[in-house]
C-alpha cells in the first residue's frame, strides 16, 4: 500500500495540464541553493536606511536581531548614537573653524590652505578605503561627469568661505553665511521649477534684514570677505541643486563615498588654480608663518589638524544624515551655526556690539523659520 507522503507527492502530477507540477518547480530550490529572499530597495539604504550594512554588502538580518541592534542604540526613547553624532558633527566644526582661522592669522594664503583640507580628506578616504573601513564606490565614466558640476560648486564654495575667513572675523562670516536660504530659494526655483510656500518666502525677510543689521556694526567688516561669504552661499546653493538634478540616480554608492568622490575632484580643480593665484608668495608666507608657528613642524601639525576636521565634519554629518530627514538636518545646521558664533567670539575675544547681536539673531531666527516652513509643508 502506497503511504499518505508518496500519494501527495505524485497528486500534482495529475492535476490538469501539470499545472501542479510546473508550480512545484517554480518554488523548489534550483541547485540545491535556498529560496532567495527579496533584496532592499537601494535607494532606502542609500543614507544608510533600511537594510544594515557590513563593509557596503547588504546583510540579511531577522526581526530580533534590528531589534537587539536598534535597543543597543536607542535606550529609553532617546537614540544615542544620533545624538553622539550630532556632537561630533558639532564639535568637530567648532575645532575646525577654530584651526581654520588661527591658521589663516599667521598664513593669510586661503587657496593654498583650501587646498590642503581637501587634500587631507582625499589623503583620509583613500586610508579608509585601503583599511577596508569604508567600501571602495565603483566609479564609472558617466558617474565622473554628473559629479563634474557638483564638485565646481563645492570647491567655489569652499574656497570663497576660506577667502572670507582670512578677511573678517569667523563669527561675521558665519553670519552672512546664514544667508544660503536666499540663494537656495532663487536657484531652486530658477533651475528647478521649485515652488515654495508663503512661510518660506517670509522667512527670507529676517535673514536678509539679520545680515544687513550685522554688517552695519561690524568692525571685522571688508567687502572682500563680505563678497568671499556671498559667493560661498552662491556655491553651496548650486551644488545642492546640481545635486538633486545629477546625482539622485546613483543609490549603490552613500553619502560618505559620494562626498570623497567629489572631494578629488574638487582637489583637482583647485590645485592648479591656487598655484596660479598664490603660488608666487607661498615659500615667503610659509616661513613668516612657520616663525610665527614655531618651527615648520609645529606649523605643518597645525595645518594637517586643519584639514582633518574639516573632512571629519563633513563626514560625520553625513552620518547624522542617515538617522534623520534632510529637513530635521538643517534646522541642526542652522543651530551649529550659532554653537559656531558664539564660540568663536568667545575664543577669539572679538568686541560684538548689541547691534551685532541683533542682527545675528535675526539671520540666525531666520534660517530657522526657513526650515520650520519646509517641515510644515512636507
Amino acid at each position: 500500500v502506497p503511504s499518505a507522503s508518496a500519494a501527495v507527492a505524485k497528486a500534482p502530477a495529475r492535476t490538469a495540464g501539470g499545472a501542479g507540477t510546473r508550480a512545484a518547480r517554480a518554488l523548489a530550490p534550483r541547485n540545491g541553493a535556498p529560496l532567495a529572499r527579496p533584496a532592499f530597495s537601494e535607494s532606502a539604504t542609500r543614507f544608510g536606511l533600511g537594510a544594515p550594512r557590513r563593509q557596503g554588502r547588504v546583510v540579511e538580518t531577522t526581526v530580533p536581531a534590528s531589534a537587539s541592534s536598534e535597543s543597543a542604540s536607542v535606550s529609553a526613547g532617546v537614540n544615542w548614537k544620533l545624538i553622539s553624532y550630532f556632537a561630533l558633527w558639532y564639535g568637530f566644526n567648532i575645532v575646525f573653524n577654530i584651526i581654520n582661522k588661527s591658521t589663516l592669522n599667521i598664513f593669510p594664503k586661503p587657496w593654498l590652505l583650501s587646498t590642503i583640507q581637501l587634500g587631507a580628506g582625499v589623503i583620509w578616504m583613500c586610508g579608509m578605503w585601503a583599511l577596508k573601513l569604508q567600501p571602495v564606490p565603483k566609479v564609472s565614466k558617466q558617474l565622473i561627469i554628473d559629479l563634474a558640476p557638483v564638485a565646481l560648486f563645492h570647491t567655489i564654495a569652499h574656497v570663497a568661505a576660506c577667502v572670507s575667513f582670512s578677511k573678517m572675523a569667523v563669527s561675521f562670516t558665519h553670519v552672512i553665511k546664514a544667508s544660503e536660504p536666499v540663494f537656495s530659494v532663487v536657484f531652486a526655483s530658477l533651475f528647478m521649477g521649485a515652488k515654495f510656500s508663503g512661510a518660506t518666502y517670509l522667512s527670507l525677510i529676517p535673514i536678509v534684514g539679520g545680515c544687513s543689521l550685522a554688517a552695519m556694526k561690524e568692525i571685522s567688516f571688508a567687502w572682500a570677505g563680505l563678497s568671499g561669504a556671498l559667493i560661498s552661499n552662491l556655491g553651496s546653493a548650486l551644488r545642492s541643486v546640481f545635486s538633486k538634478k545629477r546625482l539622485n540616480e546613483y543609490t549603490d554608492i552613500d553619502g560618505i563615498n559620494m562626498y570623497a568622490l567629489i572631494s578629488v575632484i574638487s582637489l583637482c580643480y583647485l590645485a592648479p588654480v591656487a598655484y596660479f593665484v598664490e603660488g608666487s608668495t607661498w615659500a615667503a608666507g610659509w616661513a613668516s608663518a612657520a616663525a610665527s608657528a614655531g618651527s615648520n613642524i609645529k606649523f605643518i601639525q597645525l595645518l594637517s589638524l586643519g584639514g582633518v576636521f574639516y573632512h571629519l565634519y563633513n563626514q560625520v554629518s553625513y552620518q547624522a544624515l542617515a538617522g534623520i530627514g534632510p529637513v530635521t538636518f538643517s534646522v541642526g545646521n542652522t543651530m551649529k551655526r550659532v554653537a559656531v558664533i558664539v564660540s568663536s567670539v568667545l575664543f577669539f575675544k572679538n568686541y560684538v556690539s548689541p547691534l551685532n547681536w541683533v542682527g545675528t539673531g535675526l539671520a540666525v531666527l531666520g534660517a530657522y523659520m526657513y526650515s520650520n516652513s519646509k517641515i510644515k509643508k512636507a
